[in-house]
C-alpha cells in the first residue's frame, strides 16, 4: 500500500472506476481502494444507452460491445391496461447500443479497465476512517478484509466517495443523507432459466409489468437466466410476509396476479434463493465540499422503475474527474468547483426523480394506493428546492414542466405517435444530449461548463466585453449567459 496519492477513490463500482479511470487519462496520480474481491455480486442489471459516451471517453465501449452482454435495444411495458415500447435506436440503424448485464462481469470488466489504464486498484481493502484539516478530508485509514493485521494509512489530496450505499462521508461524517417520504419501497427478486423471450418489443428489451401495488421487473441475461424482481410498498410487504411467513411466497403472490409474467415464466425454473432490498430512495444534502465529492450511490439513490443506477454512477464519476482535473490544473477554484458539481449532478436526479413520481402516478388512477404513494409529497418539493432563483434552464424548473406534460406525451404516443417519440423515457435516454446539459458556454453552470477539449475538465464561459470603448468611456464585462 501506499502512503500518499493525488486522488483517493474509495469503491470500486461504477461510480469509482469512471472517477480513476478518466482522471488517470488526465494525467493525475490515483489510487482506488475496494472493500470486496471482485467479481462481487450486485444488483442493477438493465443499463441505459446514456452511458455509451462515458464509455468511449473511458476508452471501454469496444471492450462492453465484445464480451457478450444481452444486447438490449428497449423497454417494453405493461402498465395497468396500456402496453408500449421505448426503442433506443439512437444510431439511426438497427444496432442496439445498451446491454443487459450481469453486474459482477461488468463491473469487473470496468474496474481491470481502470486498473490497465494506470489507476492503482487494491481490493479487499475498507476505509475505515478518515481525518480531516478542517472539513477537507486528508487521509483514510485502511484494513484488509483477509486479514485486519493488515492496516495502515494513505495521504491524499482529492477524496472521491464511490462507496455505495454505505456512504462513507454521508453516513459517518457529514450525516446529512435524507430518505425521501415517498418510494418507502421494498424489492425482492431472484433469477430464473428457461424464462421465455418477451414476444413483443425491442430485442433483449426489460419488461416492466405493473400489479395492483406494485410492479416487477423481467430482465434476460447473457449467461441463459433471468433476473425476475417485484417492487411494492414497504409496508403493504411486511403485511403479507407477516401473514404468509415467506419472502418467497410475498412474491409469488404478487406474481400469480401478473398475467405478463406468469406467461414469461411458464415453464421456468427459479434457480437461486431471494434477494431484499428495502428504503432505497434518499439524496445528501450536499454532493461535494472542500476536496471531495461523492459519486454514484454515496451521493443518491432512487427508485429502479426508469433503470437509472448505472446512469447516475457513470455520469457523476465523469463530473467528478472533470471538476478534479481542473481544479489541479489551476482553471477553477475548489469551492467553484464543488458548487458546478454539486448543482449539475442534483439537476440530474432531481429530474430523474420527479419524473418516476409523475410516472408512477400518471399510468394508475387515484384508487390504486401503491401508486398514489409514489407522489412527491410538499416536504420533498420543499427540499428539492427547485423554485431556486437560479437559470431555468439549470434548476429543477424545467424538469417540472416536463413532467407536468408527460401523461399527456405519453397518450399521444399510445395513440399512434412513433415509437420512443414523444414519449419522456426515451427522451431522458439522450440525457447527454439534451440542451440542459452543461455540455456549452449558454448551459453554463456557475459560470462553467464541462468540456472535452483539449481535455475533460471545466471550463468559463467568455466574457463579452462589446465594442472598443471610446477613449474617457468604460464597457461593463458581461458573461455570455
Amino acid at each position: 500500500m501506499r502512503e500518499s496519492t493525488r486522488v483517493l477513490v474509495i469503491g470500486g463500482g461504477p461510480a469509482g472506476s469512471t472517477a480513476a479511470g478518466l482522471l488517470v487519462r488526465s494525467g493525475l496520480d490515483v489510487t482506488l481502494l475496494e472493500r470486496e474481491i471482485f467479481p462481487r455480486y450486485h444488483i442493477g442489471e438493465s443499463i441505459l444507452p446514456s452511458c455509451r459516451p462515458i464509455f468511449e471517453l473511458l476508452g471501454v465501449w469496444d471492450k462492453l460491445v465484445d464480451y457478450g452482454f444481452r444486447r438490449k435495444a428497449g423497454a417494453y411495458f405493461f402498465w395497468g391496461e396500456e402496453e408500449w415500447e421505448v426503442a433506443f435506436n439512437q444510431l439511426g440503424d438497427d444496432t442496439p447500443n445498451a446491454w443487459q448485464v450481469v453486474r459482477a462481469d461488468f463491473d469487473k470488466l470496468l474496474l481491470d479497465h481502470a486498473c490497465e489504464t494506470g489507476v492503482t486498484v487494491i481490493e479487499g481493502t475498507a476505509v475505515r476512517e478518515l481525518e480531516f484539516d478542517g472539513e477537507r478530508p486528508c487521509a483514510a485509514h485502511w484494513v484488509s478484509t483477509a486479514d485486519p493485521a493488515q492496516r495502515g494509512r494513505i495521504e491524499f489530496d482529492y477524496l472521491v466517495d464511490a462507496s455505495g450505499r454505505g456512504g462513507l462521508m454521508a453516513t459517518r461524517y457529514l450525516k446529512n443523507r435524507r430518505f425521501h417520504d415517498v418510494f418507502r419501497n421494498v424489492a425482492a427478486w431472484s433469477y430464473w432459466k428457461d424464462v421465455k423471450p418477451l414476444a413483443k418489443g425491442p430485442d433483449g428489451a426489460i419488461a416492466v409489468c405493473s400489479v395492483d401495488r406494485g410492479w416487477f421487473w423481467v430482465i434476460p441475461l447473457h449467461d441463459g437466466t433471468a433476473s425476475v424482481g417485484l417492487v411494492t410498498g414497504r409496508d403493504h410487504f411486511n403485511e403479507r410476509r407477516n401473514a404468509l411467513g415467506d419472502i418467497g411466497e410475498v412474491y409469488q403472490e404478487a406474481m400469480r396476479d401478473c398475467a405478463p409474467v406468469v406467461d414469461l415464466l411458464d415453464g421456468a425454473t427459479q434457480v437461486a434463493d431471494m434477494k431484499v432490498e428495502q428504503d432505497y430512495s434518499y439524496a445528501c444534502d450536499t454532493f461535494a465540499g472542500p476536496g471531495y465529492f461523492l459519486a454514484g450511490d454515496s451521493a443518491c439513490f432512487l427508485d429502479p422503475l426508469l433503470s437509472t443506477g448505472v446512469h447516475l454512477a457513470t455520469y457523476s464519476g465523469m463530473l467528478a474527474a472533470a471538476s478534479i482535473g481542473s481544479i489541479v490544473r489551476g482553471e477553477v477554484g475548489d469551492d467553484e468547483a464543488a458548487a458546478f458539481y454539486g448543482t449539475v449532478y442534483r439537476h440530474a436526479y432531481e429530474r430523474l426523480l420527479v419524473l418516476v413520481s409523475t410516472f408512477y402516478e400518471s399510468y394508475r388512477g387515484k384508487d390504486y394506493h401503491f401508486y398514489n404513494a409514489q407522489r412527491l409529497a410538499q416536504s420533498d418539493i420543499d427540499h428539492l428546492q427547485l423554485q431556486a432563483a437560479f437559470d431555468r434552464i439549470v434548476t429543477g424548473l424545467a424538469d417540472i414542466d416536463d413532467a407536468r406534460t408527460a401523461y399527456s406525451r405519453v397518450q399521444q404516443h399510445l395513440t399512434g405517435a412513433e415509437s420512443g417519440d414523444p414519449n419522456p423515457l426515451a427522451n431522458l435516454n439522450r440525457v447527454h444530449e439534451q440542451k440542459q446539459a452543461p455540455f456549452q458556454p449558454e448551459n453554463a453552470v456557475h459560470g462553467l461548463y464541462l468540456t472535452f477539449q483539449p481535455q475533460l475538465g471545466l471550463r468559463r464561459v467568455a466574457i463579452d466585453t462589446g465594442p472598443a470603448p471610446l477613449p474617457g468611456t468604460t464597457v461593463p464585462r458581461k458573461e455570455l449567459r
